[in-house]
């Protein structure tokens, strides 16, 4: 009886944990729109969204029941069954991979990590294979709309998404060399020693790794100056042209969603995690309950440190051609990130 007691604790508290982060992952996509275009507004001399709301603050929300009540309109000759399932998809996969994402200090209660839905050997790789599926939304979109530009920015973006994720992929390689493990928690653990100096951006000398991951990131996620699948000027809205209503929400949500889990991720493999940039300098919280939020508050700040850059790249810097950015990848961030990683091989073979 005891043991069934137990399992009903875990699966209550593993719901619940399920819950929260849903909920607070979907208001933080929602925000981050928010953020954007209010950040785009200051950089170019305007106020961004300021009616709606204290200083614009329910314009997501506006957002949202404007999308919500649109019609959703279907196009004639498409092929419905995909069509339907091309935007589920890709908020599906956006959506589960932050799962996997330790967020906080280990807090157990019950024997339940509060901070981390799944603690899984091989995390790093389940990120990675979770977002590479979400490519199938977007390829779908563009081949079920039976339309010339929707397939033309879903080409575009599967070719896009397999070139790049051969960098971003070669890039953690270093990160993972240090650790030792696929484990999150280890990777943030191995970086948690002396603080800022401990990151593996700053004292494990792997910036170069950090830049390929964020240029290769900009490209995965499909944003400026990487965002030629949905070019405007050239392909009306690219992929979801043909989207209208909520399925379009659907992929907007995607996007923001993978921005948040590459900022987590670049958070977990390059700047400490949830641990503090000042490591042992500061006293140890006698509180259990500052001892428990302190963390998530570093990691929130990093995360959205992480944001505001890829704001800030889409305000500044013009969009490739699409030429240069294919040979930028395989040409470039490809052949850095494998010098990267016989780098970062030979400086561990001489310490070991």
């Amino acid at each position: 009886m005891s043991h069934l007691t137990d399992f009903q604790i875990f699966l209550i508290l593993s719901i619940l944990k399920i819950a929260v982060v849903l909920v607070i992952t979907l208001t933080a996509v929602a925000y981050t729109v928010l953020l954007e275009r209010k950040l785009l507004g200051r950089m170019q001399n305007r106020w961004g969204p300021s009616r709606v709301g204290p200083f614009g603050l329910l314009q997501p929300l506006a957002d949202g029941i404007k999308l919500f009540l649109k019609e959703d309109l279907m196009p004639m000759a498409s092929e419905r069954p995909l069509f339907i399932l091309a935007p589920i998809i890709a908020l599906s996969c956006a959506l589960i991979s932050v799962a996997v994402v330790p967020f906080g200090a280990v807090t157990r209660i019950a024997g339940v990590d509060m901070f981390d839905i799944s603690d899984i050997n091989i995390g790093l790789l389940v990120i990675l294979g979770i977002t590479s599926i979400g490519v199938y939304g977007i390829a779908l979109s563009g081949w079920s709309s039976n339309n010339k530009f929707a397939l033309l920015g879903s080409l575009r973006a599967t070719s896009q998404v397999i070139s790049y994720e051969l960098a971003l992929g070669l890039s953690l390689v270093g990160v993972v060399l240090r650790a030792g493990s696929l484990r999150l928690r280890d990777i943030v653990d191995s970086q948690a020693g002396h603080g800022l100096f401990s990151w593996n951006l700053i004292g494990g000398g792997q910036i170069i790794a950090f830049f390929i991951y964020l240029m290769a990131a900009y490209a995965e996620t499909n944003r400026a100056p990487f965002d030629l699948p949905e070019a405007e000027s050239e392909l009306v809205a690219g992929y979801h042209t043909e989207y209208s209503s909520m399925k379009f929400a659907m992929f907007f949500m995607a996007e923001y969603a993978n921005m948040i889990t590459v900022a987590c991720v670049a958070t977990l493999l390059f700047l400490g995690g949830a641990s503090s940039p000042f490591g042992n300098l500061l006293p140890t919280p006698t509180s259990p309950i500052i001892a428990a939020i302190l963390p998530i508050f570093w990691f929130v700040l990093k995360v959205f440190s992480f944001l505001c850059l890829y704001i800030w790249v889409r305000a500044t810097v013009p969009r490739f051609r699409y030429d240069q950015l294919m040979s930028f990848g395989w040409k470039f961030l490809l052949p850095v990130a494998i010098l990267n990683i016989i780098a970062t091989s030979l400086v561990l073979a001489l310490r070991g």
